[in-house]
């Protein structure tokens, strides 16, 4: 553990990078955020902010060429991904149906198709404005595939309005605001830190070699040292590449996990486990107590709960198996 670096970062094509640098099934967590292909290098026509402040020479991927360019980097991706590791890929719409074709081929299982809701998105007065990118979480099969599922809230924690926090924060459209930086050198596009920390979490552990193909403004990489993560990955743009990793052997391991919001493993008693008969009996006597005595369906549900050691849902789902009879 200890002879292996923290970061491996290379300025180079992330294909011929791939292919030189990284071994077979050797990382642990992919993301990225590919090209845009949809002359992203001209995206300072649709906003308004000052390009002196954003670094020069990125590099966009042709049109004509996004599909075989989609083919060939998502193969490498599928290559070095261990079994049973994770990618997540940021895409916008122009281009998806490359991006998913690739994936179809690659070998890779889809486990979500994830929305992300920004803040502002390009305006436009004659169709809808986009203000959102998908996320599409793939998997490759044969190995245990990390899913830290109390990562960030545990099953108990409940908002204001008494909804499961857990719960939310795991559906498949997330709000995150993209991130302002006046006054600091950026690339075209960054990823908002909360977003990588999100990502992290759930889906990877403290040691795992993460990978970005496509480093950027280095936020992941970043967030990856600062989660206690191993970083590898490429930039083409050496302008970006060498503005970004100035600094970057100065941060901390580690530094961001002493304030990360962690869930609690709190899942009842007997989640999961097989109901006997003389369990569905017992809970179809109870119930009817319950609801003898006065409580609400919900009430009488929240007590099943303590006295069965069970989840809301596995609750429900035998109280209308009862109810159905």
């Amino acid at each position: 553990m200890e002879n292996r670096p923290l970061y491996n970062l290379y300025c180079t094509d992330c294909i011929a990078g791939a292919k030189k640098y990284l071994e077979d099934n050797s990382v642990d967590l992919i993301i990225t955020d590919p090209p845009y292909g949809i002359e992203g290098d001209l995206l300072h026509r649709h906003y308004n902010r000052n390009e002196d402040m954003v670094i020069k020479g990125y590099v966009e991927v042709p049109k004509e060429k996004y599909a075989a360019f989609s083919q060939d980097w998502i193969s490498e991706a599928a290559r070095v991904l261990r079994p049973g590791g994770t990618i997540y890929i940021i895409s916008g719409h122009t281009n998806l149906l490359d991006i998913l074709s690739a994936l179809k081929n690659s070998g890779l299982e889809e486990r979500n198709h994830i929305i992300w809701k920004y803040n502002f998105g390009v305006y436009t007065t004659r169709k809808y404005v986009t203000s959102h990118y998908h996320i599409l979480y793939y998997i490759k099969p044969g190995g245990p595939v990390t899913f830290n599922t109390h990562a960030r809230y545990g099953f108990a924690e409940k908002n204001a309005a008494n909804k499961s926090l857990n719960y939310q924060d795991r559906e498949d459209v997330w709000i995150i605001n993209r991130e302002y930086k006046p006054g600091e050198k950026k690339n075209k596009n960054e990823l908002p830190e909360k977003l990588l920390v999100k990502l992290m979490q759930y889906s990877s552990q403290e040691s795992d070699l993460v990978a970005d193909f496509f480093l950027g403004g280095f936020s992941t990489a970043r967030i990856a040292l600062g989660m206690g993560r191993r970083i590898t990955g490429f930039e083409i743009n050496r302008v970006s590449f060498e503005h970004h990793m100035v600094g970057i052997d100065r941060i901390e391991p580690g530094k961001l996990l002493a304030d990360l919001k962690r869930g609690k493993n709190d899942l009842p008693k007997n989640h999961r486990k097989s109901w006997t008969q003389t369990d569905i009996k017992n809970l179809h006597i109870r119930y009817k107590q319950l609801l003898s005595g006065k409580m609400t369906k919900q009430m009488a549900i929240a007590q099943l709960q303590k006295e069965f050691n069970r989840g809301y849902f596995a609750i429900l789902n035998k109280i209308s198996e009862i109810s159905d009879r």
